[in-house]
């Protein structure tokens, strides 16, 4: 399975890209606000994809924030969301507007979203509650001083994209050194940008 894409942005569209990864283009999917929050054509970009198999298609749906991918696939695990919906509902409200919503219940926030009818909105709400609450409390917790989970992520990450093992892992430790960060997204910009510096 693809989980990140790091290449240069050859196409974009407020719902897809095509990024060149070594010569090959990769067609895909994001929302709106990872679109609005990309760089000019031709620039360097890494998004985080999640992969969906069907029978008859593959589809790589992509998201700058480990966030946003983590709550694309938990509006999947919603009865009747598809990968398409779910896009469309990161794109109709973010994160930060959908978690509350969600959490309190707010149909009539939701059944703005194109394509968001009452009835999904209510699965949505009975489906996922529960399930952001324990986030919820997960993120209210206060960040344990060693981030081991991120950097082993991140190390994981650059390895299953042909990094060499060691090289990664000066870099990771280069990376936690000048960054201090303790999340995904950050570690993983700064070690990729130590890994492809010019060697002096």
């Amino acid at each position: 399975m693809i989980g990140l894409l790091r290449g240069r942005l050859l196409e974009k569209r407020p719902n897809q890209v095509i990024l060149d990864v070594g010569g090959v283009g990769y067609l895909v999917a994001v929302p709106l606000s990872t679109f609005a929050a990309l760089g000019e054509l031709h620039a360097e970009v890494t998004l985080l994809i999640h992969t969906h198999v069907r029978e008859d298609a593959l589809a790589l749906y992509g998201f700058l924030s480990a966030r946003e991918k983590h709550f694309f696939e938990l509006l999947l695990g919603a009865s009747g969301v598809g990968p398409s919906l779910a896009l469309k509902i990161l794109s109709g409200m973010n994160v930060e507007e959908l978690v509350p919503a969600i959490r309190s219940g707010d149909l009539v926030r939701l059944t703005k979203i194109p394509g968001v009818g009452r009835k999904t909105a209510e699965r949505i709400i009975v489906e996922l509650k529960d399930r952001l609450e324990a986030i919820a409390k997960e993120v209210d917790k206060p960040a344990a001083p060693s981030p081991a989970g991120a950097e082993a992520d991140v190390k994981s990450a650059l390895v299953n994209l042909g990094y060499d093992e060691r090289t990664v892992d000066s870099a990771v430790s280069e990376a936690k050194r000048e960054a201090s960060a303790s999340n995904f997204e950050k570690l993983l910009r700064v070690a990729l940008g130590a890994l492809s510096a010019p060697k002096p």
